[in-house]
């Protein structure tokens, strides 16, 4: 049942040539020329059944979380690609840019710190984007240290 629904939803972004790892690297180049902080790549796609991506990303104000989605979804534009949701956009303080494979969270950093969204995919591997030189798009693992408790 997923994977049907998984394959319904990126129908709406058939004029696009990206893969989800292409489509990630793109955001994220959009996120840096933003500003954005604390950026995030997590690789959900052994997981989750529905996307392939998770990006996690700070901006310092309301108005700048505004300007991180912005610089995203003209990005997106660019590329023929249209999101299958956007949520938060008028409060500015925790945006969801949904388009299928990937999953862009742009957090005003207090609430980031509040929801803590990387706890509840602890799972999930960081990895960091590159571009080979024959362009194809590369992901690296991130080499983390996992959270112990202490008594």
């Amino acid at each position: 049942m997923k994977e049907s629904l998984a394959r319904d939803l990126s129908v709406r972004n058939e004029a696009t040539t990206l893969s989800s790892a292409e489509m990630a690297y793109e955001i994220v180049a959009a996120c840096s020329d933003a500003k954005g902080r604390d950026l995030t790549v997590l690789d959900v796609s052994k997981i989750f059944a529905l996307s392939d991506f998770f990006i996690v990303v700070s901006g310092r104000s309301d108005r700048h979380v505004q300007g991180i989605a912005n610089r995203i979804l003209e990005s997106l534009t660019q590329h023929h690609v249209t999101p299958l949701t956007i949520e938060g956009v008028e409060k500015g303080h925790w945006i969801l840019i949904d388009i299928g494979d990937v999953i862009v969270h742009i957090f005003y950093e207090p609430s980031r710190a509040h929801y803590d969204i990387e706890s509840l995919w602890i799972s999930a591997q960081k990895v960091t984007l590159s571009r080979a030189k024959n362009g194809k798009i590369g992901k690296r693992k991130v080499a983390t240290r996992r959270r112990t408790r202490t008594k």
